[in-house]
């Protein structure tokens, strides 16, 4: 049976081609392993307008993955707890990368909009761009001359 291809023309993992035959054939095991694994929820493939069976690459990849932990000796229900584990975790993995594509543009954001303040010269808030520095206050140029006679006045 011809494979269906996703737009950059490679096979589509998740699309539903294999008849129950071909996908026990595939997996290495009974079509009716196929259908208990079914009843249980282990392997749930789509399905036709007709209620006919079909497996994806993905289902198929899947039920070697459940015959290989049940030939090391895990129950049934240990490899469905396996199974709704590594889904969770999968699950939870998609969430910290969209959480930190979310930070990512939060900061991008904050960048753009910083702003940054400084005290006048004046003692005042002035409002300034990043990695500008407040103008220094102006310092007078006059000269004050004192006589010892303005000394000793004042002391």
């Amino acid at each position: 049976m011809a494979r269906q291809a996703n737009r950059g023309g490679a096979p589509d993992d998740d699309a539903p081609v294999f008849v129950i035959s071909v996908a026990a054939q595939l997996a290495g095991m009974h079509a009716q392993t196929l259908r208990q694994y079914d009843r249980m929820g282990l392997v749930t493939p789509s399905r036709t307008r007709g209620g006919g069976r079909r497996y994806s690459g993905r289902d198929v990849a899947l039920l070697r993955e459940v015959q290989r932990l049940s030939q090391e000796g895990v129950s049934l229900v240990g490899i469905q707890r396996i199974l709704d584990l590594e889904n969770q975790v999968e699950a939870l993995r998609s969430r910290i990368e969209e959480l930190g594509d979310e930070l990512d543009s939060a900061r991008l954001a904050i960048s753009r909009h910083r702003r940054i303040f400084a005290a006048g010269s004046r003692g005042d808030v002035v409002a300034m761009q990043a990695g500008q520095r407040p103008p220094r206050p102006v310092r007078s140029q006059a000269l004050v001359v004192w006589s010892d006679e303005q000394r000793r006045q004042s002391s």
